[in-house]
């Protein structure tokens, strides 16, 4: 992470009443209850857009939060992730209301196909003008397994095993079936496309038998920006060859840098440039003019926290049943569950053996709303808090939480935003259009070094595949 120059600036929240921040769609102030209207989320997404961010960032889940009591009724009682609603029918609807801003979506390599998957995306990316991201997930919840038609999650690795060959169908589909000028539209010869620079990608595999082309002409990224956040051993693999962008998780800036630096190692394995990958984390700020003022709407704000909430979301995202409600317990007990299918990153990192940590410091922390950072101050302050994380962490940006939508993002975007420009730190706006991949790496393709780029190279004539 470089001390100086524009930093990643996405807002990370979900097609949902309450996203990590529990039970604060309690306070007067917050319209999340408003989700299910395209107006609100105009309105989020033109506050970013103006406000320089770079990306809207929005995570999902498909199944309800039942681990905790052996039932949903936490999460449905406390508003945590539930309802929710699909995020992806959102981006279309905001980038025509936009001029900047990219859209990262959630989509999860286990329960959809690859065929299908590709051609979402490519339609997105021509809606958008190049401005989608793909935040690939492997999904974590055993109720999302049930109703998708399996008795139980495929085993934890074995998803990242299936997702490598996912993404090696949709990069075939995205990089190497359509040639550039495929698409001629000469109503002279009446032509619209040349079928002989369409080509059948021919992919047989463990998983995946996709025979045939892509159905859609390429978009003008044609493969979107990629976000991953893996960060058990298989899923920093996973990150460090495909990710672009990676969502990083750690119970302090000494556990995050660690975790970049094994990730940007892994990288280097898989051929890539480490420095081309770029990492976030998720955080949320409090501000005011005055430290005061921040203070005191700190205060506020957590006098609508439910710790029972961020247990009912702990709970479903590791697998392990937090139901006692002893926020004094350490999390060294969990230590036996690594193994679990569900999230073994968020179990790590609160047990990584550096320090015992209780229930109450992780989830419920003095100065905070959860299991992420929270900054509290006035405009230079939280600027400076910001910096010295991002120096400390070895990363390149942050997710930016909403504590209570839409104020969070307004006053971000309001008060910090324009002590960040000033110091140098957020992109400026580009002159004319630009993707988002521009925006973020220069270039609306993937690199040379990324795995997507070897079907590029070799395109237009894909082999028979020997996965």
């Amino acid at each position: 992470m470089s001390t100086e120059g524009p930093i990643v600036l996405n807002g990370f929240t979900m097609n949902a009443v309450s996203h990590v921040n529990y039970g604060l769609w309690r306070h007067p102030a917050d319209e999340s209850y408003r989700y299910n209207t395209v107006d609100h989320w105009v309105r989020l997404a033109r506050i970013l857009d103006d406000g320089g961010f770079d990306a809207l960032f929005i995570a999902d889940a498909l199944g309800l939060l039942d681990t905790y009591g052996g039932g949903p009724e936490a999460s449905l009682r406390t508003g945590t992730q539930s309802p929710v609603s699909d995020p992806l029918p959102l981006v279309p609807a905001l980038a025509a209301q936009t001029s900047h801003l990219g859209f990262g979506v959630t989509v999860s390599t286990t329960y959809e196909h690859p065929y299908l998957l590709a051609r979402k995306f490519t339609t997105l990316d021509h809606l958008t003008g190049g401005r989608v991201a793909w935040n690939i997930v492997t999904s974590q919840l055993d109720s999302a397994a049930r109703n998708l038609g399996l008795a139980q999650q495929i085993p934890h690795d074995e998803r990242y095993d299936r997702a490598d060959e996912f993404l090696e169908v949709v990069y075939k589909l995205w990089e190497a079936s359509w040639e550039d000028d495929a698409v001629v539209r000469d109503a002279e010869r009446g032509v619209y496309t040349d079928p002989a620079k369409v080509h059948p990608i021919n992919h047989a595999g463990r998983w995946f038998t996709v025979p045939d082309a892509h159905v859609s002409e390429p978009s003008p990224q044609r493969t979107p920006v990629l976000f991953q956040a893996g960060g058990s051993p298989r899923g920093q693999r996973f990150a460090a060859r495909h990710a672009e962008v990676v969502f990083v998780a750690g119970a302090d800036a000494e556990g995050v840098r660690r975790r970049v630096a094994e990730t940007r190692a892994l990288a280097a394995e898989f051929g890539r440039d480490p420095a081309s990958l770029k990492f976030v984390t998720a955080l949320s700020v409090v501000v005011d003019d005055t430290e005061a003022g921040a203070r005191a709407k700190l205060a506020e704000y957590q006098s609508y926290f439910s710790a029972e909430g961020a247990l009912a979301h702990y709970s479903a995202s590791t697998g392990v049943d937090f139901a006692d409600g002893d926020l004094e317990q350490t999390l060294d007990r969990v230590i036996d569950y690594r193994d679990t299918d569900s999230n073994r990153s968020l179990l790590s990192m609160f047990a990584d053996g550096r320090r015992p940590w209780t229930l109450r410091e992780a989830l419920a922390p003095r100065d905070g709303f959860g299991r992420t950072p929270n900054f509290v101050g006035t405009p230079a302050g939280v600027a400076d808090r910001l910096e010295r994380w991002l120096a400390e962490s070895d990363t390149d940006g942050i997710n930016l939480i909403q504590i209570v939508s839409p104020d969070s993002w307004r006053e971000f975007a309001e008060l910090v935003v324009p002590e960040l420009r000033r110091r140098g730190r957020v992109r400026p706006r580009p002159a004319g259009p630009a993707t988002l991949r521009e925006r973020l790496q220069g270039s609306p393709h993937v690199r040379d070094d990324h795995p997507a780029a070897q079907y590029r190279a070799a395109r237009y004539r894909v082999p028979a595949s020997s996965a």
